[in-house]
């Protein structure tokens, strides 16, 4: 039921401590005297919904304390007086709302006047207004975009958000509540006057009993359609605001990421990483959510973070400022939290990621661009010279199918802009259907066409090609030795490794396969590693609590792209950012529940670990780095292991190791393709720099032409993985904008 449609409705996002870290707070002494017993002493003002710089759509909460006496306290804009509600926290501490701020600086201002005897106190903050249709920080809009709000479903069973009001697919903003039923399923409750009879209640982790009723306000920012859903009973409560919620909410905040990538560009979406988990909600929590947190409906992190930033920000000026925020997603919604959480910190107090992978664009794509290529060597170039198990040895797979299913054969073509040669011979595409023909890229008919891949998708961050007018490419495979572990420990023999190599090849500039190895552009690399889109592990991620769930899915029937590998591989980063990886654990189960679902006990629990960690860490006032404290908060009753594989699990409480221990018995983490080729663990070296071939370096001997044959493959070098890549550095900073 529409309970209460707004076009000035707000659903607002963010955690009180670490926007109050990342806020500025403007502070004032009294102008002119006193002092003395009498002086009130200073006002501080400070940005709560927002960071200063990044304040969008024309309004912000503010905090100003120290407010002495019985006084209200006036807000000014720009020097002008407004009209404001000054909502009081405690004594002398108020909340107020400014509005009315223009696009670009705005300074606003706290006046308060406490007696006769003294001259009005005043602070002032500088804040950067931005539109509420984005974009802040994430660079030029992409273009085409297509607006989805008419097909997007407000809840289950419900009506559609509607027709965009204009070209930036913006939507009136609404509320609507559903509840659940005895039979629990969600339902439109019927009125807002009265708890329907066959309404459940539930009891949150506050121990409150509530009716099961659930408020979700929908409406757009950033281009994106945002929901946020808490229980709420509006027959019973007011509606909340900063300084009064919900007997419901607990006060917490878990933000949902989707997952996907195919096909997540130039367009809206129309599904968010869903606010109406039972399993979440029931407990208290407030859930969130954007179209552009799906990573099948945005395939890139900038606009994802800014997206979230925005949804938040419009969560904390309607709610107050969460106490945290949790991270939840999977797959494409781990690369989200791992990358929010380390380029833009503040947004998320800790992560929960599942089915995850470090990043797409190497983490993932290197991976399966490589398998692309070895399944086309092995099945196309050179059939019946591999066998089956040599081609998985090679790959470093568990399961042969994995090179070959779906997601990992044909998912590779998400660098291609857009149509390519599935493994059946058919011609798809991952522009997506709402893309229309006539818009799309075609080498020939539309040159200047929209390129549907991870790399032109990503364009403002990795800059444009002056040659081809495409993106920057950091794609590179140059002195890669496939299968070198294979070869050196008898797996497969030498002219079979010599054979491959020659024969690898590489990918065009639109995803075709060609004889040459690819070349990755190197100001793309360089801004990568920089910029974080290759994830760095020390920027925020070092400083919040991450709990990696896996429902292990390398031994999936068909072969999955999922593989256990990458948990490792964001291990190992961690620990080169930081020196340990105290802050992650690794929880592992088989695939009874799927990938990511809120049924799994072990999942659950670790939400509530998770909860007890965050609160933990903020309870902290001794001395110690922010590392520090997540490492040493981390509760006793959270311990790193693995459920057994039976009917009724135990859990195995081990550190996860790659190679050893009981979990890597039952849940085996073969290497991908590039470790196989001598890799790092850490699959973070995405342009290696060369060396000339050593016999020595091989634990097989080459006759003196096999050896020769190698420096003629590898003319410019072979890879050495002892050092660097090229390019391999920091983080440049964070907050980055393009």
């Amino acid at each position: 039921m529409d309970i209460l449609h707004s076009s000035g409705g707000r659903a607002r996002l963010r955690s009180l401590q670490a926007l109050l870290a990342l806020s500025s707070a403007a502070v004032l002494t009294a102008c002119g005297g006193g002092g003395g017993g009498n002086d009130p002493g200073p006002l501080v003002l400070s940005v709560l919904s927002s960071r200063p710089e990044w304040v969008s759509g024309g309004d912000a909460l503010l905090q100003v304390r120290n407010v002495q006496g019985q006084v209200t306290p006036k807000l000014l804009v720009n020097g002008k007086p407004v009209d404001a509600t000054f909502m009081q926290q405690a004594r002398g501490d108020f909340l107020v709302l400014a509005t009315g701020l223009a696009n670009g600086k705005n300074t606003v201002t706290i006046e308060a006047q406490p007696g006769q005897s003294f001259r009005p106190f005043t602070v002032s903050q500088e804040v950067t207004n931005h539109p509420r249709t984005g974009p802040m920080f994430s660079g030029p809009w992409e273009q085409p975009f297509i607006c989805q709000t008419d097909t997007f479903r407000l809840y289950p069973g419900g009506p559609f958000l509607g027709a965009a009001t204009d070209a930036n697919c913006s939507a009136a903003t609404r509320v609507d509540y559903v509840y659940r039923n005895a039979a629990g399923a969600f339902v439109s409750l019927p009125s807002a006057s009265a708890v329907p009879a066959d309404a459940a209640t539930t009891t949150t982790t506050e121990g409150k009993t509530v009716p099961y009723i659930v408020r979700i306000e929908t409406g757009t920012v950033n281009r994106s359609i945002y929901q946020v859903a808490m229980l709420h009973n509006p027959s019973a409560e007011a509606t909340p605001n900063p300084v009064t919620k919900p007997a419901g909410w607990n006060g917490k905040l878990v933000y949902t990421f989707g997952g996907g990538c195919t096909g997540g560009w130039y367009r809206q979406g129309n599904t968010t990483g869903g606010v109406l988990d039972d399993n979440i909600l029931k407990q208290g929590y407030a859930m969130a959510s954007s179209t552009l947190n799906v990573y099948g409906n945005n395939c890139q992190d900038v606009t994802p973070a800014e997206s979230m930033a925005m949804v938040k920000e419009r969560f904390i000026e309607a709610f107050g400022p969460p106490r945290y925020t949790i991270g939840w997603g999977c797959s494409g919604g781990s690369y989200q939290q791992h990358q929010i959480a380390d380029n833009y910190p503040g947004l998320l107090d800790g992560i929960l990621p599942g089915c995850s992978f470090p990043e797409v664009m190497f983490a993932t794509v290197y991976s399966i661009t490589d398998m692309r290529l070895l399944g086309n060597y092995f099945r196309n170039k050179a059939p019946g010279t591999f066998t089956d198990e040599q081609q998985r040895q090679v790959a470093g797979i568990q399961l042969l199918d994995t090179m070959y299913t779906d997601t990992v054969y044909n998912g590779a073509m998400r660098i291609a802009p857009n149509k390519w040669t599935a493994l059946d011979g058919s011609t798809r595409t991952y522009c997506p259907a709402v893309l229309p023909e006539a818009q799309r890229y075609d080498p020939v008919t539309n040159p200047t066409g929209a390129r549907c891949d991870v790399y032109d998708h990503a364009v403002n961050i990795l800059g444009r090609d002056p040659a081809t007018g495409f993106a920057r490419r950091p794609l590179d495979n140059v002195g890669v030795q496939y299968g070198l572990l294979a070869v050196n420990t008898g797996m497969i023999s030498v002219d079979q490794f010599l054979d491959l190599n020659a024969g690898v090849g590489g990918y065009t500039i639109d995803g075709a396969f060609m004889a040459n190895r690819n070349a990755a552009d190197v100001a793309a690399v360089r801004q990568s590693y920089r910029t974080g889109r290759l994830t760095n592990g020390g920027g925020g991620l070092a400083n919040v609590p991450i709990i990696d769930y896996r429902a292990y899915a390398d031994m999936n029937a068909g072969g999955d792209i999922h593989l256990r590998f990458h948990s490792f591989s964001m291990r190992d980063r961690l620990v080169k950012a930081n020196g340990d990886a105290g802050n992650q654990v690794m929880l592992v189960e088989d695939f009874r529940y799927g990938y990511y679902s809120s049924a799994s006990p072990l999942l659950m629990r670790a939400l509530a670990e998770m909860d007890k960690w965050i609160a933990a860490i903020q309870a902290d006032n001794a001395a110690g780095t922010q590392h520090q404290k997540v490492v040493r908060n981390k509760p006793a009753t959270l311990q790193e292991g693995c459920n057994t594989r039976d009917a009724t699990p135990t859990f195995i409480a081990e550190t996860q190791n790659r190679t050893t221990g009981q979990c890597a018995a039952l849940y085996p983490v073969p290497p991908a393709p590039r470790a196989m080729a001598g890799g790092p663990l850490g699959n973070d070296n995405i342009k290696c720099q060369l060396k000339a071939p050593v016999a020595s370096d091989y634990a097989v001997p080459f006759t003196p032409a096999q050896f020769s044959r190698l420096q003629s493959i590898f003319a410019g070098g072979v890879c050495n993985y002892a050092v660097p890549g090229v390019e391999q550095q920091g983080l440049a900073g964070t907050w980055l904008s393009f």
